[in-house]
């Protein structure tokens, strides 16, 4: 039960403080440091200034101007507060993402197995969609998604939402909600993409995070090729120039790889039809607290770090028609970038060339 502020002051050198209120003294027992206690507000004021006498600068969960929003998380009151008791007020950004995105030898282990095991449930959905299109079977978004998360509970999986389903115009909205009733069907013809994520059921797991496409024919339609090869340039490009950076040892800011991604897409001329950011961090939580790939919803100014995950997953759709997006996972070992879970997707996967029969 915590009903009254607090305050957990780490210094550069020394021990911590904490500053509690007197009807809850115990409330950070489980850290370490010197406890300094208030009653009045005028007492927590007092506490504070004199924690904080001396220090030039503190750093806080804090982002000028909210430019990076995941980060930014106490209001501005406290803020006004800190500075008033006298040092500078800094973004922890770039510290936060060491303790929390940076990932353990285990974690990368769970996430490879997760990323496998994604990628393994993806060739199943086309099997899947091949054999009820050649028993003319009635099959829609909603089955789908319900046989997929089926499949990833039995095969050790939780995830924090089921994968998204989309077919043919459903595509073109990034963040396409499958309804539980009247969901599209999926016929021959229809373009199809699977976006699918989860992490191993085990302590202190992470995600993986894919999206693949394809198209329920023997053949993929040229319109459906053409675009999809621009958004596969875009990705590689993202990653060569994560690759070509970190190559002299110093890892590039997110917005930088965003811009090496979306200027293929505009040079393409599809620049308006690209309408989120290039990837995310990938942590316990599938949209991590590390570097998000992003100069355009945010200007995340934070660097890769090594031993972090991020998705790189460029899209371009087109409103009422259809929409194509890729996504890779790619983990930063020393400095060095690679994919997960397999080779990225190459072209849009013909579902029905070489259609299992029923």
């Amino acid at each position: 039960m915590a009903t009254r502020r607090w305050f957990y002051f780490v210094p550069a050198a020394g021990d911590p403080v904490k500053i509690l209120h007197a009807i809850e003294t115990r409330q950070l027992d489980t850290l370490p440091g010197t406890a300094r206690v208030y009653g009045r507000w005028e007492e927590l004021f007092y506490q504070l200034k004199e924690t904080l006498k001396g220090r030039k600068q503190v750093a806080m969960e804090y982002s000028p101007e909210g430019a990076i929003p995941y980060i930014s998380r106490v209001d501005a009151g406290t803020v006004e507060m800190v500075r008033r008791a006298g040092p500078l007020v800094v973004t922890s950004a770039d510290l936060v993402q060491r303790f929390e995105a940076v990932w353990t030898p285990r974690q990368r282990e769970q996430h490879d197995r997760a990323a496998v095991a994604l990628r393994t449930l993806v060739d199943e959905a086309w099997m899947i969609v091949a054999r009820r299109t050649a028993a003319s079977a009635v099959f829609d978004e909603r089955s789908l998604q319900q046989h997929l998360s089926d499949r990833m509970r039995e095969m050790g999986l939780e995830f924090d939402h089921p994968p998204i389903i989309a077919v043919g115009a459903n595509a073109a909205l990034p963040h396409y909600d499958v309804p539980e009733t009247g969901s599209a069907p999926i016929r021959p013809g229809d373009l199809l993409l699977i976006d699918i994520w989860a992490k191993v059921r085990e302590e202190g797991a992470v995600y993986a995070d894919i999206t693949w496409m394809g198209q329920v024919s023997e053949t993929v339609d040229e319109r459906y090729a053409r675009v999809f090869k621009i958004v596969a340039q875009a990705r590689d490009a993202a990653f060569e120039f994560i690759k070509a950076s970190a190559a002299p040892g110093r890892l590039p800011q997110g917005w930088q790889v965003d811009d090496a991604c979306r200027g293929v897409i505009f040079t393409a001329g599809f620049g308006p039809n690209y309408i989120h950011r290039t990837g995310h961090s990938i942590g316990v939580e599938v949209h991590g607290d590390g570097a998000n790939l992003d100069n355009y919803e945010t200007r995340d100014d934070r660097r890769l770090l090594s031993g972090t995950c991020f998705s790189i997953e460029p899209g371009i759709y087109l409103p009422g028609e259809f929409g194509i997006r890729s996504e890779i996972d790619v983990c930063l070992d020393g400095n060095k970038p690679v994919v997960t879970g397999g080779p990225a997707q190459a072209a849009i996967v013909p579902i029905l060339a070489g259609r299992v029969q029923h």
